[in-house]
């Protein structure tokens, strides 16, 4: 499985989990402590921050890749002889 597969699972199990613990918070009724609100709150965009992950990567996926042109190859560049390097010594002695 490509990595961008194991994502998408893994954001979609990450949105279904965070909805599933707001309905839990909204059926037992501790939405309605301050407690219970703010979980719900987080739980809640927890699951927003990964929607918006999940309709990128369906966007991206979406669209078609576009391939840079090919370039025409170059000439054959002739260079003259490489002279080679003078020997110097590594330390001078007098």
């Amino acid at each position: 499985m490509s990595d961008r597969g194991f994502c998408f699972l893994f954001s979609c199990a990450v949105i279904l989990a965070s909805l599933g613990a707001t309905g839990w918070l909204l059926a037992t009724g501790q939405a309605a402590t301050v407690d219970g609100l703010f979980l719900m709150l987080m739980s809640l965009t927890v699951a927003a921050g990964f929607a918006l992950y999940v309709m990128y990567m369906i966007k991206r996926a979406m669209e078609t890749p576009v391939q840079p042109a090919a370039k025409p190859a170059k000439a054959a560049v002739t260079t003259a002889a490489a002279k080679p390097a003078p020997l110097v010594p590594a330390e001078k002695t007098e």
